[in-house]
């Protein structure tokens, strides 16, 4: 089985701000914000979601097929995926434009200000679904508008079940267009933010959407997950992570591990504890592809997190 997952390709610059951004932002003058952060600490990294995801997905040991387009530069990160096993036939390079670029600042308490230059992101629907072969679930992540929207268009089209995870890309789309992704979508997953945008901008409740897809799954970061199904609410626990280090790409690693699960047909309950796990150890490391592990050391992982063997 193999996983085409539909999304950007990018370029993290990563800084770390050694304070918290209250404590530089007055409410009062929000509208006249002009601050400058000291950044002393810098990383640039390897990302976007179609590559997080891949990566993650292929640690576990599915069968990824990221799908994007890139710029003239994506020598460095095409040379990555060569070395880590992805394959790169459905990533297309538009010569005349940047690979997409995030600089991305963290604070102590973990929040995020991001500045994002799509660049050849812009030109996802040059790709086609009906490209390519063998293809047996789909996912629909942040990527260009109309890349996105022709994209679910296609995986309906070709009979491939899919996972529309809208991600920084939600607020790019209105009520109507949200609610026909949902109706196309085999699976939904947002995390709690966006949840709750996307509740209000379709005038849905999380119950109201499950019941026209298999599950919608909600991330909620250490107080777990939930998944929506047409019949119930379950509940995921956290994983247990050691030291927390960078939540760069943790909802793409979750994400890996949601489509590992969808793709063995393991259940919910084990699909949203290896998900979480994926995203437990993601965390303890910089950037978004540096983590790694072998079969028997996630095994013994989920043991401690949960309690119970990884069938």
């Amino acid at each position: 089985m193999s996983a085409l997952i539909c999304g950007s390709f990018a370029y993290d610059t990563i800084m770390l701000f050694k304070d918290r951004f209250k404590n530089h932002i007055l409410p009062d003058k929000v509208h006249i914000l002009n601050v400058a952060f000291h950044v002393p600490e810098m990383r640039r990294e390897f990302g976007g979601c179609a590559g997080n995801i891949a990566y993650n997905l292929k640690l576990l040991g599915g069968d990824a097929v990221p799908m994007g387009t890139v710029g003239s530069d994506f020598g460095p990160y095409a040379e990555w995926l060569d070395y880590i096993g992805i394959n790169r036939r459905h990533v297309t390079e538009l010569s005349e434009t940047y690979t997409a670029q995030a600089f991305i600042t963290t604070d102590m308490d973990d929040n995020q200000i991001t500045a994002f230059h799509p660049g050849a992101m812009d030109g996802s629907h040059f790709n086609s679904v009906a490209d390519t072969s063998g293809v047996t679930l789909g996912m629909v992540s942040p990527d260009g508008r109309q890349g996105m929207l022709d994209h679910a268009e296609q995986f309906v089209e070709a009979g491939i079940p899919f996972v529309f995870d809208p991600g920084q890309g939600l607020p790019l789309f209105g009520g109507e267009e949200l609610k026909d992704f949902i109706e196309k979508a085999t699976w939904v997953c947002v995390n709690d933010y966006e949840s709750q945008l996307l509740q209000e901008r379709t005038g849905m409740s999380p119950h109201e959407i499950s019941e026209q897809v298999e599950a919608l799954i909600v991330t909620r970061g250490g107080k777990g997950s939930y998944f929506y199904t047409e019949k119930e609410r379950i509940d995921i626990p956290a994983a247990r992570a050691g030291e927390l280090i960078d939540p760069t790409g943790c909802g793409d690693a979750y994400r890996g591990g949601l489509l590992y699960g969808l793709m063995n047909n393991l259940g919910w309950e084990t699909t949203g504890r290896i998900a979480a796990l994926m995203g437990a150890i993601k965390i303890e490391h910089h950037g978004t592809q540096n983590h790694s592990f072998d079969a028997d050391e996630f095994r013994l992982r989920y043991r401690e997190s949960f309690g119970s063997d990884l069938m």
